[in-house]
């Protein structure tokens, strides 16, 4: 792998192509991304100084070909922030210009691009410009606490974008969609480094999980842990069956389970272990579908990785003996490998609802974690974290 150059780093998505992030070569961590959003801000101030964006208001989805005054409000909406041209004009009719600017404001901010008018598209297009000059200046404090030499090579995991970055020598090599932590099961701000590779991992159920989703599981379907392949253990180390535990109790917690490898392994066939205090880490899942949802706040605190055997190939370029094809050898043998990355990766999990980019492109996305809410005047360290701590988990 060693050698590879930046035109053969290109994604081959497992999920439709459609679905994919926006491929920016910029690093969300970067000294252009902090130059871009500080000029957004100066951007959207001048918006304010001219009265700001009028309000957009239907009582019905609007999509191309409807008519009316509220066409009319929509045009200026999406003029005034640059997603529909002026010389597109205020005709009252729901064109084909205005479709393609509703998607281009859209995938602005992080929603499906279906150039129709919905419940999410519309609270978009109505937060005040005040409000999103606050959340701008915010999150460019957050991107400024960046600004030192993050390393030549690192993961870059945005948890409001849902999404993961490889970065090498300033230029973004791959993009992965990701699913993170629910709300009430926070992933945490991390600044830590990948260490290591599990293939066809088995998996340890944490303690949490047992007592939040096992014995309920347990309780709606009894061969539940048969049909996923997890074994039980008493703390002798004796595997015993599931019908010997009280699953109308805590009885589960005094058990150790333990999955198979395999498809149906919550791990996937592949995890990215990045030592931390809250023992949360990367890794694959059998649930591909979730890639391909809107939003995907789906963990206890770990972070699932679309297209994982891309991302685990660039983290592994620099190990000797491990290209694409040694991976691929590797998963399709079904037998538990480890590899240590030599050298570790750096790998940071930050909180970013809103930054620019070069090209003039200003992004946002939402404040699942009410921390632009919460934490306004008190930015958190790079490796702080003001959420739940998540226990080892792979949901």
């Amino acid at each position: 792998m060693a050698g590879m150059g930046q035109a053969e780093w290109r994604q081959s998505y497992e999920t439709a192509p459609e679905l994919a992030v926006q491929r920016s070569t910029t690093p969300i961590l970067s000294q252009a991304t902090v130059a871009a959003t500080d000029a957004a801000i100066q951007q959207y101030q001048a918006i304010a100084t001219r009265g700001g964006w009028g309000h957009v208001t239907t009582d019905k989805s609007l999509r191309l070909g409807s008519r009316g005054a509220a066409v009319v409000a929509l045009r200026q909406r999406l003029m005034a922030t640059g997603d529909l041209e002026q010389a597109a004009g205020l005709s009252p009719t729901f064109d084909s210009f205005v479709e393609t600017g509703l998607k281009h404001f859209q995938i602005r901010h992080g929603l499906f691009a279906t150039g129709v008018i919905n419940t999410q598209t519309l609270a978009e297009l109505n937060v005040p410009v005040e409000s999103r000059i606050t959340q701008l200046q915010l999150n460019l404090v957050r991107l400024r606490s960046f600004s030192g030499d993050l390393g030549a090579r690192f993961v870059t995991l945005n948890i409001p974008g849902a999404a993961v970055e490889t970065v090498e020598n300033g230029v973004v090599m791959t993009h992965h969609i990701a699913g993170v932590g629910k709300i009430d099961r926070q992933s945490p701000l991390l600044n830590v480094k990948a260490t290591e590779i599990n293939f066809n991992p088995f998996w340890t159920v944490p303690a949490s999980i047992i007592r939040k989703d096992l014995i309920p599981r347990m309780q709606a379907n009894p061969n539940y842990l048969t049909e996923f392949h997890i074994r039980v253990y008493n703390k002798d180390g004796e595997e015993v069956q599931p019908s010997q535990i009280n699953w109308n109790s805590m009885d589960a917690t005094n058990y150790k389970f333990k999955q198979d490898t395999g498809d149906e392994n919550s791990l996937g066939v592949v995890r990215i272990n990045i030592p931390n205090q809250y023992g949360v880490y990367m890794h694959d899942t059998p649930e591909k579908g979730i890639f391909g949802d809107e939003e995907r706040f789906v963990s206890s605190g770990c972070v699932r990785v679309q297209d994982v055997r891309d991302y685990v190939a660039w983290l592994l370029k620099d190990t000797p003996g491990w290209s694409r094809d040694q991976i691929d050898a590797t998963i399709n043998s079904g037998q538990r490998v480890d590899v240590k990355l030599d050298p570790p990766v750096n790998v940071y999990w930050v909180y970013i609802t809103a930054w620019a980019t070069p090209d003039g492109i200003v992004q946002f996305r939402p404040d699942i974690y009410q921390r632009d809410t919460t934490d306004a005047g008190t930015m958190a360290a790079v490796t702080g974290n003001n959420g739940p701590r998540p226990e080892e988990e792979a949901n």
